[in-house]
């Protein structure tokens, strides 16, 4: 009998060899694409830290510029004038100071207040402040005699008078503006009441007025629209309605 010739027998494990091997290859380069993906990840993350810690370091250098160069123009012209660069604050020394229960500067601090608004428009005009100057924050304090209420309303009448001061055609400050300048006195300085919040050693020192500047932050830059800035129709004799002297 002629015996049959014996078909070899393929093993289970034979049959499935390329399958697995192309999906371990399958799997190898699924694995490289995704650590492609994740290291171009990183580096645009790290390149965005990067040029956000560059733009922040550039603010801080343009508005320390600005501060200084503002600091050092007022004390040239006023020695009562003093520019805080560390809290970005102007105050103006014993002629920055109320009376007791009164709301309105002396001379002497008037005549600080028409020097320094100038230097201050001159600083917002720059190429700094263009960029990073938000407003002005006129701050109004009391000593902690009396109740709350009465010295917030202290407060608000002393930063509200301060305002007249460079708004009201019949005070000083008003003298050489024009009415550009002054419709930028009106979108940049606030004033806000703070009552006797930051007491100074004595109740002489704490009745003071106070500027704070405000800048802007990196994302709030070149956000501002007409809307958050509204213009007042005003007359050419604008008048204070605290009494005025």
């Amino acid at each position: 009998m002629f015996g049959k010739s014996a078909t070899p027998v393929r093993t289970r494990d034979e049959g499935e060899k390329p399958f697995w091997i192309s999906f371990a290859d399958l799997m190898t380069a699924m694995m490289i694409l995704f650590l492609v993906v994740m290291v171009a990840s990183l580096s645009a993350v790290t390149q965005q830290i990067a040029q956000v810690d560059q733009s922040g370091e550039q603010r801080d250098k343009d508005i320390k510029k600005l501060c200084q160069d503002l600091q050092l123009r007022a004390s040239n012209l006023n020695t009562t004038i003093m520019v805080d660069c560390t809290d970005r604050r102007i105050s103006f020394g014993e002629a920055g100071r109320f009376g007791k229960n009164q709301y309105f500067l002396n001379r002497q601090g008037q005549a600080a207040l028409q020097d320094v608004v100038p230097l201050i428009l001159d600083a917002a005009n720059s190429d700094e402040g263009s960029k990073w100057l938000k407003q002005v924050v006129i701050e109004g304090f009391t000593d902690t005699d009396g109740s709350y209420l009465y010295n917030l309303h202290l407060s608000l009448q002393r930063s509200e008078w301060v305002m007249c001061s460079l708004l009201d055609s019949r005070s000083p400050v008003q003298q050489g503006l024009s009415e550009e300048r002054q419709q930028q006195i009106r979108s940049m300085f606030l004033a806000g009441g703070v009552s006797f919040n930051n007491a100074k050693e004595s109740n002489e020192e704490s009745r003071r007025v106070e500027l704070r500047m405000q800048f802007f932050g990196l994302k709030e830059q070149g956000e501002q629209t007409s809307e958050e800035t509204p213009v007042f129709t005003t007359s050419a004799a604008e008048k204070c309605q605290l009494e005025f002297r």
